[in-house]
């Protein structure tokens, strides 16, 4: 009888448990019915083992391997100053202009004038790592591995390095570059601040260190394989001539690449907050034309 009585007990703490677990699903799914994934930020996200190697990461809502694809941001700051919070004063243009996309913007190591710590490659290295590591973490994040990848200024002479020299790394679908250093030997004697800091960054002049500036220069890697390219620079810059990115344009016609260049007039370098969401628009109509 005993034994009886306590096998019916269980049975029916059993029963209480599983109605209790259904209407606990039931409840979650009735709270929300679509099953979308909520938009989720994760802030200082470590890809290697420095330090200066994190990124933040901005996950949409609704978000879908599937329909969700993603843009990598990467900051200015002549490679020596910035970082990835440079990104947050255009998150809200740029989400309105790609409302599907998950944005990823990061940091990378910068050159100290002072004790010469970080010079060339290290920037271009560190972009790679990041990359490699966002390609290891899609899955995790319910996002596809489409990437756009996009920067302005230093960031955006990483983003079109990248895009072109390590086209391996990451599905690089397409390249967005604001004010760009293109030609870093015809950069050099533009003003004082590009002699230091090239000097500096480079080890020497374009004639003492000619492979290094060749290597680390996005004209150099261009070729008719190359991504399709979307760029921006002010007529008025003093700080990186247009004169960058018109070579950029002839290199790009004679390889036969895809590709979109846009002076923007009475612009200096970094434009007015005013300006970004109209050109982020021609951004998403230039790559939602490619696929």
């Amino acid at each position: 009888m005993k034994g009886r009585n306590s096998s019916f007990f269980e049975k029916f703490i059993l029963g209480v448990f599983l109605i209790l677990a259904f209407w606990s699903c039931t409840s979650e799914q009735d709270g929300n019915p679509s099953g979308e994934l909520a938009a989720l930020d994760l802030s200082d996200q470590s890809y290697g083992s420095k330090s200066t190697q994190i990124l933040d990461v901005y996950l949409p809502a609704g978000r879908s391997i599937e329909d969700t694809p993603l843009l990598i941001y990467i900051h200015g700051g002549a490679w020596i100053e910035g970082s990835k919070d440079e990104f947050k004063q255009f998150r809200t243009a740029l989400s309105a202009a790609l409302p599907d996309y998950a944005f990823v913007s990061i940091n990378y190591s910068l050159y100290d004038l002072g004790s010469g710590i970080n010079k060339f490659p290290t920037q271009e290295n560190d972009v790679i790592e990041a990359i490699s590591y966002v390609q290891s973490k899609t899955a995790e994040w319910n996002i596809s591995d489409t990437i756009i990848l996009a920067g302005a200024s230093a960031g955006g002479h990483l983003a079109l390095l990248h895009a072109y020299k390590h086209e391996s790394v990451g599905d690089i679908k397409a390249v967005v570059a604001f004010f760009p250093p293109t030609d870093l030997a015809a950069l050099y004697d533009f003003s004082f601040l590009t002699v230091t800091g090239l000097g500096g960054l480079l080890g020497g002049d374009p004639v003492e260190r000619a492979e290094a500036y060749a290597d680390s220069s996005p004209i150099t890697f261009i070729d008719s394989q190359s991504v399709p390219t979307l760029f921006f620079h002010g007529s008025e810059d003093t700080v990186v001539p247009i004169s960058q990115s018109l070579l950029l344009e002839s290199v790009l016609i004679e390889a036969g690449v895809v590709h979109k260049f846009t002076t923007v007039p009475n612009q200096g370098h970094g434009f007015t907050l005013e300006t970004y969401p109209s050109l982020f628009q021609q951004a998403a109509v230039f790559i939602n034309d490619l696929y």
